[in-house]
């Protein structure tokens, strides 16, 4: 409750532990350099990106936005990304942790006869903060209009620059994407990803490309695919999942002893002959998601408002998972 009201008077998060939120002044933007724009342009930019893309691009109106994905024919995830329609014409992914070059290379072998160009824009910078997004760069604090009240449209400035509401749960952040660089702040970066796990937004390394199925990494929860729209790569595999139910893994936000890293195996207790749990999927600190069995609703960890490492009882926070992990609630608000 603290949090929430220091939230909306405009104090948000200054700094963090391994897996926990500290409330404190906003600040200013600091550099993801990690986070990428590419761009699709051209009269076909929208009917390609709905043709390869996992969710339906087309609901998508001129100035907003969604969460999207890439899939293997197989169906599994090969980058995930916040896909903009500044313009008609104009597609733009915003990839984390992936090479974009890479990505816009692969991309171009299915473009054939279609009108577009597909080209990583290295004119454009990302950068983020945690605060409301603002009519106003450098807005007074009291000045805390959202974006949107839909949370998914893009906020244009006047010096060219777009703005999309990355808040959640945990309080408001905003992502910015201009021609003019912002300062690095490795802690400020190392936050930031804090936030993305507690709201379940993955975060993929190389080792855990084309692993995962989108139902796997529980991107339902954001609504990040689509299994109503056309034909598209692993489409046949999303909705045989979705329509059978034949899910029977998820996404989990765990706490762990000690730092972890993607691609490390959680088990069900600290024997060494333990059987398997899960899989690390991303980490931060001692923050990670991990792929485990679902469970039945109503048996995941308790968390003091939605927070991963709010202080409370041991006894009102139980170790579901082995000695040297345990599951918590995943904090909400980041769907679009």
């Amino acid at each position: 409750r603290v949090l929430r009201e220091r939230a909306q008077r405009g104090l948000v998060v200054e700094s963090a532990d391994e897996t926990g939120f500290k409330a404190g002044p906003t600040p200013d933007w600091f550099a993801l350099p990690d986070h990428a724009v590419l761009a699709l342009e051209g009269r076909d930019a929208a009917a390609f990106a709905q043709a390869q893309l996992m969710n339906d691009v087309m609901a998508v109106e001129e100035g907003r936005w969604q969460w999207n994905g890439w899939l293997t024919p197989k169906g599994r995830v090969i980058a995930l990304f916040a896909l903009l329609r500044p313009t008609p014409d104009t597609v733009w992914l915003l990839v984390p942790d992936a090479d974009p070059a890479e990505i816009a290379e692969r991309l171009r072998r299915f473009v054939f006869r279609s009108k577009l160009t597909i080209a990583v824009r290295t004119d454009l910078h990302v950068s983020g903060r945690f605060a409301a997004a603002r009519d106003e760069d450098g807005g007074s604090s009291d000045d805390d209009r959202p974006c949107d009240e839909r949370r998914d449209g893009i906020l244009a400035l006047p010096d060219g620059s777009r703005v999309l509401d990355l808040g959640g749960d945990g309080g408001p952040r905003s992502l910015r994407i201009s021609t003019g660089a912002a300062s690095e702040a490795p802690g400020g970066l190392a936050q930031w990803r804090r936030f993305d796990l507690a709201h379940g937004w993955p975060r993929l390394d190389a080792s855990q490309r084309e692993q995962w199925t989108p139902q796997q990494l529980s991107l339902d929860r954001l609504r990040a695919f689509s299994v109503k729209k056309g034909c598209y790569p692993g489409q046949e595999i999303v909705a045989r999942t979705h329509f059978l139910g034949q899910a029977k893994r998820g996404l989990d936000l765990v706490e762990t002893a000690g730092a972890m890293q993607p691609g490390e195996t959680l088990r069900e207790d600290d024997a060494a002959d333990a059987a398997a749990a899960g899989i690390v999927v991303c980490a931060e600190g001692r923050l990670a998601l991990a792929v485990l069995p679902l469970l039945p609703a109503g048996a995941a960890g308790v968390i003091v408002d939605g927070l991963p490492g709010a202080e409370t009882p041991e006894t009102a926070r139980p170790a579901l998972g082995g000695a040297s992990w345990r599951r918590m609630r995943m904090a909400g608000g980041l769907e679009r």
